[in-house]
């Protein structure tokens, strides 16, 4: 049998059949499924620098689940959410561009692609956190909070998975209160 058939046989529950089973020794099966598969791109290590910003991104989430103002919650969700994206421009690395600094939202669509409505979000509401920042601008509400909150989580695993490190539960299941 094949090197390539043997390979995917011990996937097969033993009730399953399976036309490579039946094959001959000399098989006749196309040349192309013959060869072995290509090697899978591997991904660019992650930095030192990376896995620092993604502690301090963890740590960012468990302030502000300890945040005592609904405000205060936001903004600190919002940093950890932007320390996250900041790992996967250490990770990926920036794109050069003329016309000076940008922000981590606007630089992460052209880096990483599959993080764009991620960015696109984070990048809408920078202005509200910078304002909250400032002391200017609506009052943010518990839920404004607590939903920024578990938006910056879930980002923050899904750059776990962009960048190939381990899921780790960072919240608890249920937030405490604030305000």
């Amino acid at each position: 049998m094949p090197p390539v058939a043997v390979a995917f046989l011990p996937f097969l529950p033993p009730c399953v059949t399976h036309p490579l089973h039946d094959l001959p020794e000399e098989s006749t099966m196309p040349a192309t499924l013959a060869r072995p598969l290509p090697p899978t791109p591997a991904r660019p290590p992650v930095s030192a620098a990376a896995r620092v910003l993604m502690d301090r991104s963890s740590a960012g989430l468990l302030q502000a689940c300890a945040a005592r103002t609904p405000a205060e919650r936001y903004v600190t969700a919002h940093l950890a959410a932007l320390r996250a994206g900041a790992a996967v421009l250490a990770v990926r690395g920036r794109p050069t561009t003329r016309g000076g600094p940008r922000s981590v939202w606007e630089v992460i669509p052209r880096t990483a692609p599959e993080l764009a409505e991620w960015a696109a979000f984070f990048a809408a509401t920078a202005s509200r956190r910078a304002a909250v920042e400032a002391g200017r601008g609506e009052a943010i509400t518990s839920r404004d909070a607590d939903d920024l909150l578990r938006d910056a989580e879930a980002f923050h695993h899904v750059v776990e998975g962009v960048l190939g490190l381990p899921f780790q539960r960072v919240l608890p299941g249920s937030l405490p209160a604030c305000g």
